[in-house]
């Protein structure tokens, strides 16, 4: 249920707050009915480029769509069909469920609003517990009910920053396999997340630090124009050999995961030749992986001098 028209389009955006540039030239695209995944550190802009994206935001500079609409001249209209999840749980926790999304869709003015708010409750599957307080309910919980408050006004465009953090891997796979189950029926997301394994759940990423867009696309296509070779290593005292190899000619980064150590470059060449004593030592075992998220996005935070090598 996806249309040709791209559902945010912007070019150029910029944005200074407090007299620090906080986004610098910004371009991107996101297709109807696809989950597009921010990562970054802390104060890299995620959540300023997000509420520029749909009009919560003026840019200083830039221009773009987003469902239809200009985000400078007509912010107001795509105000009205974005559904905003915020990382901090945000409703009345001396209500119950039913009485949170009745208050809510009071304040969209939902039409048909007891069919609406019961519709609501059973997609998200909150029938069952509609009556029992917001303060007694689980992280997991909230979290639902946070997605089914942001839903009641049927919005086309989904916003949601980080929005499982503190919440167990059950619950965050249950709410993942939500957001699919939207997109599928044609709404657009836009989510900020610190989790890679949530960020190979989406349809395409970026990787923001310093206000600027540093890798983007598909998972598979970020992974592929990385050019990273990686081995993944096994053995004894990983912390010793992984310090030894990082004065190695071209071993471009180390990383424990785990139980084990992923090495990597982008010459393939002089990697494997400085690797070739170290692999023909019988204690470690070494074995050719494909890089991960996380390989990628260090190394390219170490290229670009964001943090040291």
């Amino acid at each position: 249920m996806q249309t040709s028209e791209p559902a945010i389009s912007v070019r150029g955006l910029s944005k200074s707050l407090g007299g620090r540039q906080v986004i610098d030239d910004f371009s991107i695209d996101v297709a109807a009915g696809h989950i597009f995944g921010f990562l970054g550190p802390n104060g890299s802009g995620k959540t300023t480029t997000i509420r520029m994206l749909c009009g919560l935001l003026t840019p200083d500079a830039g221009s773009g769509r987003c469902l239809g609409y200009d985000i400078i001249a007509e912010s107001g209209k795509i105000k009205r069909e974005v559904g905003y999840m915020p990382q901090r749980f945000g409703l009345y926790e001396d209500l119950s469920i039913r009485e949170n999304l009745d208050f809510v869709a009071r304040l969209y003015g939902v039409a048909e609003l007891r069919r609406t708010v019961g519709s609501t409750l059973e997609q998200l599957g909150l029938v069952e517990r509609q009556r029992q307080l917001a303060g007694q309910l689980s992280g997991g919980w909230k979290q639902r009910l946070a997605l089914a408050a942001c839903m009641l006004h049927a919005p086309r465009l989904l916003l949601l920053d980080e929005p499982t953090a503190g919440v167990d891997p059950k619950a965050r796979r249950e709410f993942w396999d939500q957001i699919h189950e939207l997109a599928r029926a044609g709404m657009t997301v836009l989510v900020s997340t610190h989790y890679m394994d949530e960020a190979e759940r989406c349809h395409e990423v970026g990787y923001l630090a310093a206000g600027k867009l540093l890798v983007h696309g598909g998972v598979a296509q970020v992974l592929e124009r990385s050019g990273l070779t990686t081995f993944e290593v096994t053995g004894p005292d990983l912390e010793a050999l992984a310090a030894e190899l990082r004065r190695q000619p071209g071993v471009d980064m180390t990383a424990a995961f785990g139980a084990s150590l992923h090495v990597s470059g982008t010459d393939q060449v002089l990697l494997e030749q400085s690797l070739g004593p170290f692999r023909a030592d019988p204690k470690y075992r070494w074995t050719e992986t494909r890089p991960s998220l996380e390989d990628v996005f260090i190394h390219t935070l170490q290229r670009a001098g964001v943090i040291a090598s």
